[in-house]
């Protein structure tokens, strides 16, 4: 239940930032707003971190480099997320981003791909994630 709870609070706030970062561009250029953004994050990410102090620094070298680069994804999603808004409004960009993930995540899942348990995908899960395509297409139509 945590989980799902965590899940409806990330996409929320990823909502509410996609919104925010649109309208300060229409100031900023879009690499700017990706640069503060990303800046601001990073100060509110430590402050919590200092607050906590949960975690030894020195396990980040246990980590594969690969994986350490999940920040960089970061300036690419928010600059795609300013540029779709622009382009095709919020509603729209958020039924192809949800689209996006639902697709990746279920091949991501079924493979066992970067090292998460590989999930059995049988014909229910298959119906639900057409569903839910079908849906989010519905929604954005």
């Amino acid at each position: 239940m945590k989980g799902i709870f965590f899940s409806f609070f990330g996409g929320a706030f990823l909502t509410l930032q996609g919104v925010a970062n649109f309208q300060i561009s229409r100031d900023l250029s879009t690499w700017q707003v990706a640069t503060i953004t990303q800046f601001t994050g990073f100060i509110i990410a430590g402050m919590i971190l200092m607050m906590i102090r949960k975690g030894d620094s020195l396990e980040l070298k246990k980590v594969k480099p690969m994986y350490l680069s999940g920040g960089a994804f970061a300036a690419v999603i928010i600059f795609s997320n300013i540029t779709a808004y622009k382009q095709i409004g919020v509603t729209f960009s958020v039924s192809a981003l949800l689209l996006a993930q639902l697709s990746l995540s279920f091949v991501i899942d079924s493979k066992g791909w970067f090292g998460v348990t590989k999930q059995k995908m049988q014909l229910p899960q298959f119906i639900g994630l057409g569903l839910m395509m079908a849906g989010i297409i519905l929604l954005a139509v």
